[in-house]
């Protein structure tokens, strides 16, 4: 196989398969009785990818995805996983935040775990409140420096983002004119004190913020900017960087939070792509007509050839682009609602 996606849905990790000049299909499905919220791959080896399940912990595939097993079986460890980082390294260090809040650390390929404890003794954690019956406060995304592994960023579901220095010792509340609803965190490798954020709008629909979706900051941090605020839509969940062209990013955005996309009218969602960095967006608009009511909850680009773009939606349907995002395509299959993907040239 040339490409891989993996994606994490509602019931499970799919993997999807390309072989030069053919077209994707469904290779494998594992994990079935898992809702995944996410997938990450490993550097060097596009056999291997992680998977964090919602109940049940991080899994770990080497056949790309045909078979899974969980590393720390019988040992303590995450359990309810919302997203997972992986840094690079020999051995790569792994990062699961989690639901309720905390965040795990593995350098084991999650054979063992290390809850940074940091996080939950800081005061007002055990305030935080959201305001959905079925789901708890919990991490959201942690993003690490890519030129500094001691600087993290953790996005928590309406807490705001935290930022530590020292490897997860001690944080700073960075809240500074920025929607608490954090969901992605991108840091700019070539300044890594230029950071995005794409957010669920939460201080919008109060009153009390001055951005819609998304969010820049010039200082590590410490004030934030609203972004993007030509767009009507004020809910976001990706945000992606081109791996070779750090000023290209896309997003996606919707009205309302999901449960208000049954109204009339529905999520109303755009695919955006900024060209310099984040200061100026624009709609992807050969994108529309799939999204007339459903949401791209994940994006990823190939490495191997930015160019080409994939967008997952939340009804299953998946989107290529070779052009980066000027036409789109749906590819010729169906999988269950996604939660986040991973593209790997195998």
């Amino acid at each position: 196989m040339a490409a891989v996606l993996y994606l994490g849905t509602h019931e499970g990790v799919v993997t999807l398969c390309r072989d030069n000049g053919s077209s994707w299909k469904v290779e494998h499905h594992g994990l079935k009785n898992w809702d995944v919220p996410a997938v990450s791959t490993l550097d060097g080896s596009p056999n291997r990818v992680l998977a964090g399940t919602r109940g049940d912990g991080v899994w770990l595939s080497e056949d790309f995805g045909a078979t899974w097993k969980k590393p720390c079986y019988g040992k303590p460890g995450p359990g309810k996983v919302q997203c997972l980082t992986v840094v690079p390294g020999d051995p790569p260090r792994i990062y699961a935040g989690c639901e309720p809040i905390n965040v795990f650390v593995s350098d084991d390929l999650g054979k063992s775990w290390e809850r940074l404890r940091s996080v939950r003794d800081l005061p007002w954690i055990d305030s935080i409140d959201y305001p959905v019956a079925t789901v708890e406060p919990h991490v959201r995304d942690v993003t690490v420096d890519p030129n500094d592994p001691r600087t993290l960023y953790v996005a928590l579901q309406v807490g705001s983002m935290i930022k530590s220095t020292d490897g997860g010792a001690t944080w700073t509340l960075l809240d500074k004119d920025l929607d608490a609803d954090v969901h992605t965190i991108v840091v700019n490798p070539t300044n890594p004190d230029n950071l995005l954020v794409a957010t669920g709008g939460h201080d919008y629909r109060l009153g009390t913020a001055k951005g819609r979706a998304l969010y820049a900051s010039t200082d590590g941090g410490a004030s934030w900017s609203p972004t993007a605020t030509e767009f009507s839509q004020e809910y976001s969940v990706p945000l992606v960087m081109d791996p070779s062209n750090p000023r290209v990013l896309y997003s996606a955005f919707a009205n309302g939070q999901p449960g208000m996309w049954r109204w009339p009218g529905g999520a109303e969602s755009v695919l955006v792509r900024t060209r310099d960095g984040g200061q100026t967006w624009e709609s992807l608009d050969a994108a529309k007509p799939a999204l007339d009511k459903d949401f791209a909850e994940a994006i990823a680009i190939a490495a191997d050839n930015p160019r080409q773009v994939f967008a997952a939606l939340r009804g299953g349907e998946v989107l290529a682009s070779d052009d980066a995002g000027d036409s789109w395509a749906k590819l010729e299959l169906q999988v269950p609602s996604v939660s986040d993907m991973q593209y790997v040239p195998a």
